[in-house]
C-alpha cells in the first residue's frame, strides 16, 4: 500500500512538472512574462527572449545603442540601405543589410510590418515604434508578441528613456541601458552647467535655420524651441512664445532678428542657394553674413533622433556660441567619445563624407 501510495504520488508531483512548464509559467524552462510597453499595453513574451525583429522609427537605432544588434533576425527596407543620416545603420550597415525584409521601415507610428514575412522567420518579439493600434494589430495578424518603443524626437527626452527602458527589459540588457542613460545625463549636465552663469546680455544671439523636419527646409524652416540651444543655455533669435517646435519664420522677421551666429543644415544648402539666387541682397544684409559668422548644424533627425547626432552638435554650438566656456573641448574627439559609447564605433568621419560636418559654410556658394 505503501509502495503504491509513494508512486501514485511520485507521478502526481511530475504531471505538476510538465503541466507547468508546458503552461509557461516556469521560468527558465520556456516561461513567459510580463511586461508593460510605452503605451501601457501589458504584452506577455517569452521569460527568455533570444530573437527580435524591429520595425518602426527609431527601434532598430534603440537595439544599437543597447548592443543587441546580434538579436535582429529581421530587418525593414529603409534600413537595409546605406544612410549616413541613421547613426546605427552606418556602424552596423553590414549586418542590416544582410537582414531578411520583415517591413518597410520608417513611418509614423503605422503598421508597415510584413506578416507573412514575420511569420516565416519567427522572432520570439517584435519591437516596434509604433502607436499601440498598429502594434496590436500586427500582434493579431502574426500571434507575434510586439512590443511598442514609440518615442518623441529631440535631444534624448523622458519617452525616450522610457523606450530604452521598455526595450531593455524585453532583451534582458538593464545594465547596458542605465549605463548610457546615466552618460546621457551627464553630458547634458555638463552642457548645462558651462553655460548657465552667462547673462542673456553677453549672449550671441542665434539663428538656426534650413532646419529638417518633416523633409528638407530652405532658410526660414526653423525651431522656436530647440533642444540643442536649450542644452546649452543659448538666446534663440527666432524663439516665439507662441509657438512651440518648428515653423517657417518670415523673411522680414529674420532681418528683424538680425542673429550674431546663423547655422545651416549642410544638407539642405541647396535650398538655401537657391533663394540666394533669386534675392542675393536679403542674405547680404544680415550681419552673420557679412561677417562670416555661418556655420553648419546638421540634420539629427531621420526615422527617429540620432541622439548621438545630436549631442554632438549641442557641443559644437557650445563652441561657437561660448568659445570660453567649451575652450577645453575638440568636437571631433568628443564626437569620438560619444559615437563610441552609443555605438561602439566612431564614424565621425564617415559623418562628414555623408555631408554631415562642423565647419563654417558660405551662403551662396
Amino acid at each position: 500500500m505503501k509502495i503504491k501510495q509513494v508512486f501514485i504520488l511520485t507521478a502526481l508531483f511530475l504531471s505538476i512538472l510538465i503541466f507547468t512548464a508546458c503552461d509557461g509559467s516556469m521560468s527558465g524552462s520556456g516561461g513567459t512574462r510580463i511586461v508593460t510597453d510605452v503605451r501601457e499595453r501589458e504584452v506577455e513574451i517569452p521569460a527568455d527572449v533570444k530573437t527580435i525583429i524591429t520595425l518602426g522609427p527609431g527601434a532598430t537605432r534603440l537595439a544599437a545603442y543597447l548592443n543587441v544588434i546580434d538579436m535582429i533576425i529581421g530587418g525593414e527596407e529603409q534600413t537595409a540601405n546605406y544612410s549616413v543620416l541613421m547613426d546605427f545603420n552606418v556602424a552596423h550597415h553590414e549586418t542590416l543589410a544582410s537582414l531578411p525584409i520583415a517591413g518597410a521601415g520608417g513611418g509614423s507610428g503605422n503598421n508597415n510590418g510584413f506578416p507573412e514575412e514575420i511569420i516565416m522567420l519567427n522572432p520570439d518579439v517584435i519591437i516596434a515604434a509604433f502607436d499601440a493600434e498598429a502594434a496590436d494589430e500586427l500582434q493579431s495578424q502574426t500571434g507575434i508578441p510586439v512590443v511598442s518603443v514609440r518615442h518623441t524626437t529631440g535631444l534624448a527626452p523622458e519617452s525616450f528613456y522610457d523606450a530604452m527602458r521598455v526595450f531593455a527589459e524585453v532583451v534582458g540588457a538593464q545594465k547596458r541601458c542605465e549605463e548610457l542613460l546615466t552618460y546621457i545625463d551627464n553630458l547634458k549636465l555638463d552642457l548645462h552647467n558651462r553655460t548657465v552663469g552667462v547673462s542673456d546680455s553677453a549672449k550671441l544671439n542665434a539663428y538656426a535655420g534650413a532646419v529638417t523636419w518633416n523633409g528638407r527646409r530652405g532658410f526660414a524652416g526653423t525651431y522656436s524651441i530647440f533642444g540643442i540651444f536649450d542644452a546649452i543655455n543659448a538666446k534663440n533669435a527666432a524663439y516665439t512664445p507662441s509657438i512651440d517646435g518648428f515653423f517657417e519664420a518670415d523673411f522680414e522677421s529674420i532681418i528683424i532678428w538680425d542673429p550674431d551666429i546663423i547655422f545651416l543644415d549642410p544638407g539642405n544648402m541647396d535650398l538655401v542657394n537657391e533663394e540666394y539666387a533669386i534675392n542675393p541682397g536679403y542674405f547680404n544684409s544680415l550681419h552673420a553674413v557679412q561677417e562670416d559668422n555661418v556655420y553648419t548644424l546638421p540634420a539629427f533627425n531621420f526615422s527617429g533622433t540620432n541622439i548621438t547626432y545630436a549631442l554632438i552638435s549641442a557641443y559644437y554650438a557650445g563652441i561657437v556660441l561660448f568659445p570660453e566656456q567649451f575652450a577645453d573641448i575638440n568636437i571631433a574627439d568628443k564626437a569620438a567619445e560619444i559615437l563610441n559609447m552609443f555605438l561602439g564605433k566612431n564614424i565621425y568621419d564617415d559623418m562628414a563624407r555623408g555631408g554631415l560636418y562642423y565647419g563654417t559654410i558660405t551662403i551662396g556658394e
